[in-house]
């Protein structure tokens, strides 16, 4: 009997212990881990969000014109008797370029006006002899129309005669000449270009969706290909149409060149400031996470990494402005966050506002 109850005993005993091991088994389960057996938390780079001024500019491409261009050219044909300037000089307003033969035009003038003085003689004649009713009216109405018709072929050979002399149509900087005296030249000649450059054209295109946010008066600064040097223009035109085909607006600036350093033709990397805000949120462009349906970035909430969904504005060279998801003093996570997910514990390592947000 006593080998019995040993037995029951034992079993008894090793019952007990197999319960009291499942009990706290089970209670080390539903214990939270401690401090050492939680996830290790991610080091990444932040930087706390605040308003700053921006500048809303855009760049494009645009093409530096003279004031004002022309290519100087003979209206009458013949020999250039004489040039009266220096190529690449500066001339003036009214003066003479260079002056064409015009011994045949003086020679028809003269017999033109011989021709005009017998007709004037006879025309008035003709009127006294009407006055006494001597002539029918029909008479003198046909002496009247030929001094009439002598009259206007003087004003014409004159007309030639003053084409002989060219002259500069407005001051400006003459180029290279491509005739001599001696040569004979027709309307068709071309004898040299004569710029105007004191004041130049920039003319450039922006796409139609900017086309509201510029008006004529409009700032702008450019840059040229063969200098580094900044110049201001002010839009003073633009195209009423947009290009279809390009879906841009065309419009002219005009700029100063009092000193001649700049050149037509040249290229215009142009500056075009569309808008300026004050309180703008702009974030560096590595914090930015491309989706399928926009951007994304994370900021620190109680030291987990959390994803927010964000509209974004214009760029500069390393910055993004943001329109929507963010506010001021949100801190968002700058570098390293490839590897986050939403609620990844993480440890910021602070960066200072202008490392990221120098002018």
């Amino acid at each position: 009997m006593k080998t019995k109850y040993i037995v029951y005993s034992v079993l008894l005993i090793g019952i007990i212990a197999l319960i009291v091991y499942r009990v706290n088994a089970n209670s080390e389960i539903g214990e939270p881990k401690s401090s050492s057996e939680t996830t290790k938390a991610t080091t990444v780079k932040g930087l706390v969000l605040y308003p700053q001024k921006f500048n809303d500019n855009i760049s494009l491409s645009g093409t530096v014109e003279a004031n004002e261009q022309i290519e100087i050219r003979s209206e009458v044909s013949g020999v250039v008797e004489s040039i009266n300037f220096q190529e690449g000089a500066k001339v003036n307003q009214g003066q003479i370029l260079f002056k064409v033969n015009d011994i045949e035009l003086q020679a028809q003038l003269s017999k033109v006006q011989t021709a005009q003085k017998l007709a004037s003689e006879n025309e008035r004649r003709a009127k006294l002899l009407l006055e006494k009713q001597a002539i029918s009216q029909e008479e003198y109405d046909i002496v009247s129309a030929d001094f009439q018709s002598a009259s206007a072929e003087s004003q014409l050979i004159k007309a030639q005669l003053s084409k002989t002399i060219v002259r500069a149509p407005f001051s400006g900087t003459i180029g290279l000449r491509a005739i001599s005296k001696g040569t004979y030249v027709t309307p068709i000649t071309p004898i040299a270009k004569l710029i105007n450059t004191s004041k130049l054209k920039i003319t450039f295109s922006i796409p139609e969706k900017y086309a509201s946010q510029v008006t004529i008066g409009s700032k702008l600064t450019f840059t040229t290909s063969d200098s580094t040097a900044e110049y201001e223009a002010e839009v003073y035109a633009i195209e009423p149409e947009v290009e279809i085909a390009t879906r841009t607006l065309k419009m002219r600036a005009i700029a100063e060149n009092k000193e001649g350093k700049l050149y037509p033709g040249t290229y215009a990397n142009v500056m075009l400031p569309l808008e300026s805000i004050d309180d703008a949120l702009m974030v560096p462009s590595e914090s930015l996470i491309p989706v399928q349906n926009g951007k994304r970035i994370f900021i620190s909430d109680h030291g987990m990494a959390k994803e927010i969904d964000v509209k974004i504005g214009a760029r500069t060279g390393n910055e993004v402005r943001v329109l929507t998801g963010l506010k001021a003093g949100d801190t968002i996570l700058t570098y390293g966050v490839m590897a986050l997910k939403n609620g990844t514990p993480v440890n910021i390592d602070l960066e200072q506002p202008e490392k990221h947000f120098a002018e």
